[in-house]
C-alpha cells in the first residue's frame, strides 16, 4: 500500500506508553486518552508518498508528531481515532509529523530539525532549577549546526521527546540564535524518569 502525499507508518509498540515496568510489576502511569506525553511517537515506515523526493525510506524508524496516534474524544464522548488513522495498524503522516528517522542504528534529522540535549544548571541563585533555560548540547543536527555544539534557542521554540531514554527539545534550526563556545563545566542533564 502506497499513498500519493503521505507516509504509511505503523507503531512500534502500542498507541499509548502507559506502563513502566518496576522490578516484577507493571506500574500503570497514565489512564487518560488526552494526555500527549503518554503517546506513543515511534512508528516504523512502511512505505513513503509516490510524490516528491523523500530523505525516509521504508523500514526507517521515525520518531512523529504526537497526535498521529493519539485518540480523542468528540462533543458526545465518543472516543475517535486520530486524522492520521488509516485501518488498524496503519496510520497516515505527513512529511512536516516526520522529526527524526533512524537508519542503520543513527539516528538522522531530516532538513530544519535539530535535537538538543539541556544541560544542568551551574547552581547559582540565578538558575533555580536543574537544567539551564534555552541552551544545550547539539545531539542530532540537519548541518545548519554541529553535532556536539553548545547552542541557544528562541524561548517557546522547543518541544520535548524522549530519544533513546534520553530527554531532549526538538528545535527548528531556525531557531538557534546562539552558539557558545565552551566553558568546561557544561554537564549534560537527562532527568531520572526520562
Amino acid at each position: 500500500m502506497q499513498s500519493v502525499y503521505n507516509y504509511v507508518v505503523e507503531p512500534l509498540g502500542e498507541r499509548y506508553n502507559n506502563a513502566k515496568k518496576v522490578g516484577d510489576k507493571e506500574l500503570i502511569l497514565n489512564t487518560e486518552v488526552f494526555n500527549h506525553q503518554h503517546v506513543n511517537r515511534e512508528a516504523k515506515v512502511l512505505s513513503v508518498p509516490k510524490v516528491g523526493d523523500s530523505e525516509v525510506q521504508p523500514g526507517d524508524v521515525v520518531t512523529l508528531h504526537h497526535n498521529v496516534f493519539r485518540r480523542w474524544h468528540d462533543i458526545k464522548g465518543k472516543e475517535r481515532n486520530s486524522r492520521s488513522f488509516l485501518e488498524e495498524g496503519k496510520y497516515l503522516v505527513t512529511e512536516d509529523q516526520v522529526y527524526l528517522y533512524k537508519r542503520d542504528g543513527a539516528w538522522i534529522c531530516p532538513k530544519g530539525y535539530c535535537f538538543i540535549q539541556p544541560i544542568k544548571s551551574k547552581g547559582s541563585l540565578y538558575f533555580m532549577d536543574k537544567e539551564r533555560p534555552l541552551i544545550g548540547v547539539v545531539k542530532y543536527a540537519d548541518g545548519t549546526v554541529n553535532k556536539g555544539d553548545l547552542v541557544g534557542f528562541k524561548p517557546n521554540s522547543e518541544f520535548e521527546f524522549i530519544v533513546d531514554g534520553q530527554r531532549m527539545y526538538r528545535v527548528l534550526s531556525k531557531f538557534i540564535t546562539i552558539k557558545y563556545e565552551y566553558q568546561g563545566d557544561e554537564e549534560e542533564y537527562n532527568p531520572s524518569w526520562a
